[in-house]
């Protein structure tokens, strides 16, 4: 793997819980690929615009009949999705916030999927356009909600990224950090073992 794209979506930039268990993890990838790639998008500081019905207008607009208004949301989405489509790996900090993902988190996968440009209709069902990918998902939760019916952002992360055409999908979780000062050392403990298992040891300590 030659480019690491990591997603940042705490609202808490590089102090939320995600962001650390992420950057571990970059951490021992830059390590153990020294002429890789990283780039960051961090949704608290660069905020991706709510979808609106002007934002959605430019999305439907054909190629040569858009305003220069409608070209910019256009360029935007566009410089997002290059991002994306340029990485073999991405590495997404996912903060549960009322049961559900941060909304930041909605707007950009909102500029992400696109008609003809992430994925296309065709008569057997939806064929995503961005394959051969690898994601990891670091989930942090305050209470415990893994393979519970409050879980609502793995099914929602799962059918997201396969519609774009992701085949491998693997999640590491880090819950009830909001629970006691115990069973948080014990889930951030957890989750670094589950770093260890994804990189090795060795790359880790480099």
């Amino acid at each position: 793997m030659n480019t690491l794209l990591q997603i940042k979506s705490s609202i808490f930039s590089d102090g939320g819980q995600s962001s650390r268990l992420a950057d571990r993890f970059v951490a021992a990838w830059r390590a153990a690929n020294p002429d890789g790639n990283v780039i960051v998008r961090d949704l608290a500081r660069e905020p991706v615009p709510h979808l609106d019905a002007a934002r959605f207008g430019a999305f439907l607009a054909k190629d040569g009949e858009r305003s220069a208004e409608q070209q910019a949301v256009i360029d935007y989405s566009d410089a997002l999705i290059e991002e994306v489509r340029n990485a073999d790996l991405i590495v997404l900090g996912l903060p549960m916030y009322n049961f559900g993902v941060p909304s930041s988190l909605k707007a950009y996968f909102d500029h992400i999927a696109r008609a003809g440009v992430t994925f296309r209709y065709t008569a057997s069902g939806p064929v995503g356009l961005l394959t051969g990918k690898q994601a990891i998902v670091f989930a942090t939760r305050g209470g415990l909600h893994a393979g519970k019916a409050s879980d609502s952002q793995t099914g929602f992360i799962q059918t997201l990224f396969a519609f774009l055409g992701f085949d491998d999908v693997q999640f590491v979780y880090a819950e009830g950090l909001a629970i006691s000062d115990e069973q948080r050392t014990n889930a951030l403990g957890q989750a670094h073992v589950a770093i260890d298992d994804l990189l090795g040891a060795e790359a880790l300590a480099a």
